[in-house]
Formats: structure tokens, sequence, C-alpha cells
């Protein structure tokens, strides 16, 4: 393996330049997964590496139980580290090219219901530089639907007054607004930030050495806060984003402009959020209308099957030609 350990070295070293720190840990998860197979199985050379050994070990690793969405993503590692290996004529051809990707489950995202979340966000809380920090935190992620990379990677300087300046996949930089309620929580904050801040820190959010707040300790502290002020399921940042752009096609409408927002590369990322719209006006309706009780295992499969039927119906409606794989 000592042999095939270098080259990798260099691959996830120009992956640190362009993406998250967990994406750069996973593809180093998928790739030292492959130098295992290729140990076992004595292939001591990438150029000798073919497609036959690839279907081979995607197969062991779902027989192990690894899901669709994280064998499609091993995939994706292979697949752009072979291209490396081409580019320094060390393989004549990328055999992961030639692989089908694992199709992936479709899981509509579960935002917090509108009401809901605005009674926690309004939940008092006390004046400490830790709590405005928090608040300013779960203020910013709903009102510009950040990811949590996006959040932590914030600095002063990419803020004002209306709008923040971030980077998301694949450092591609975009602006998002920023709302009344999220701009009087940063106001909070920047007035305390320097008790905690560190004399030359850059980040907008902080812990208490005065260091950039991790991921972890961001997903930590609203796990927290959900669970504090009595919200009845678990908080994550990726849930404020989900909330944020249901919340927000549901007044608007707006397919186009919650793509901008989110930052989606493809439209048809954001459509996911069209058939949850739909489910919950399916919902409604076998609720409220009189002529549609039914039993309730009934009324669930047909609204599923209205679901799948009339979000397609929706999504070719709102684009004519995109048919992107979701990212």
């Amino acid at each position: 393996m000592s042999t095939l350990q270098p080259l990798v070295d260099t691959f996830i070293e120009r992956l640190r330049h362009r993406h998250s720190p967990a994406t750069v840990d996973a593809y180093r998860r998928d790739l030292t997964a492959l130098m295992a197979f290729m140990d076992r199985e004595e292939i001591t050379s990438w150029d000798a590496l073919d497609i036959h050994h690839l279907r081979r070990f995607l197969g062991r690793e779902r027989t192990r139980g690894l899901a669709a969405r994280s064998l499609a993503r091993r995939q994706a590692a292979i697949r752009r580290f072979c291209d490396l290996l081409i580019e320094h004529h060390l393989m004549g051809h990328n055999p992961a090219r030639l692989l089908d990707t694992p199709k992936m489950p479709r899981h509509l995202p579960r935002p917090v219901d509108v009401d809901v979340l605005g009674q926690f966000l309004d939940t008092p809380h006390d004046d400490s530089p830790l709590a405005r920090r928090d608040q300013a935190m779960l203020e910013l992620c709903y009102s510009s639907g950040l990811r949590l990379a996006e959040l932590a990677g914030i600095d002063l300087g990419d803020i004002d007054a209306h709008r923040a300046r971030v980077r998301g996949k694949g450092d591609k930089p975009r602006q998002v607004p920023i709302g009344r309620r999220a701009a009087t929580a940063l106001a909070a904050w920047l007035d305390v930030r320097g008790m905690l801040a560190g004399p030359h820190e850059p980040a907008l959010f902080v812990g208490t050495r005065g260091q950039r707040l991790g991921h972890r300790a961001i997903q930590l502290r609203m796990a927290h806060l959900g669970r504090a002020r009595g919200l009845p399921e678990h908080l994550h940042p990726h849930r404020l984003r989900h909330s944020f752009a249901s919340h927000l096609l549901e007044s608007s409408q707006d397919l186009r402009a919650v793509q901008e927002l989110l930052g989606h590369a493809h439209l048809s990322t954001t459509q996911v959020y069209t058939r949850l719209d739909w489910q919950h006006l399916a919902e409604t309706f076998d609720r409220a209308h009189p002529r549609a009780h039914r039993k309730p295992g009934a009324a669930r499969t047909a609204s599923s099957a209205s679901n799948v039927s009339s979000s397609d119906d929706l999504s070719s409606s709102r684009t004519s030609d995109n048919q992107d794989t979701p990212s």
C-alpha cells in the first residue's frame, strides 16, 4: 500500500483548496477503502486497476451495508482520482467512468412548521455574549438559507447591514440577503463579539477560546438550543436551510429565485421543494375536503401517489430541459 499512498496524498492536498473539510475527509476515507481492497487483491499499481476490480470493490461495499449515497460518493472520489492519474500519465483511461451511478433514493426534506419555528426563534434568552452569538447564528442560517460550511466560514468582512457574501459548494461565491430579524441579532452579537474573539480572528462566529466556531460545535449548539427551547424535533443547520427554502417557496412560488438563494447549480435540485409543497397541499385536502375523507391508510397511499405524479407535472412546467442529477 505504501506505493499507492503518495498519489492519494497529492490528490487530497489538491482538494483542500476547493472543498470543505468534510468533503476532503470523506474522499480520503473512500480512497483508503479502495487501497485496502487493492492490497487484499494484491493489485500493486494504479494502472493495473480496471473496471472489473472496481465493480467487485463497490459490490463488496454494498454487501457490507454502505448506502447508495455513500456508494455514489465513493465512486465519484475514485473517478476524480483516476482523472489525476491520467493527468500524470499513470493511467491510460478512467475505468470509473464506465460504471453506472447507483440510483439515489429521493428523500423529501423535513422543514420545521413555520409557526413552530417562529415561536422557537422568538423564545426569550439571556443577554450573555454566547446567547447573543447563538441567536445570531440561528437567525442568519434561517434568514439566508445557509449551509453549515457557509455559516461557519463567514468572516467579519463578508457581511454588511443587508447582505452576506458566502462560498458554497465548489467554492462558488454568492450573495444572500439578510432579513431584518437576522440583522438585529447580528448587530447585538457584534456589540459583544470583542469579549470572546481573539485580536486577529477574522471569523464572524467564535467560541469561548476566541477562535472560529467549527462545524461540529455549531451542530451541537443548535441541537442544544432546540431541546432547551422545547422544540419537538431535532434541530440542525440543514433543517433550518430546508425550512428557509420551503417557507419561501410556499409564499413566493418563485422556484428560480429560491434556486439562486440556495446556491443550487441545477434547478432539479431545488425542485424537491415543489414535491414537498404538493405533499402539504394533498394532506390538507385529505383532512379538510368533505368528500375526501378516507381511511387513514388509504389517504396516505393516495397522497403519496398524487405527490409523485403531480410533482412531476409541476416540475416539468417549471423547467423545459434541465435534467441534471441533484447535487
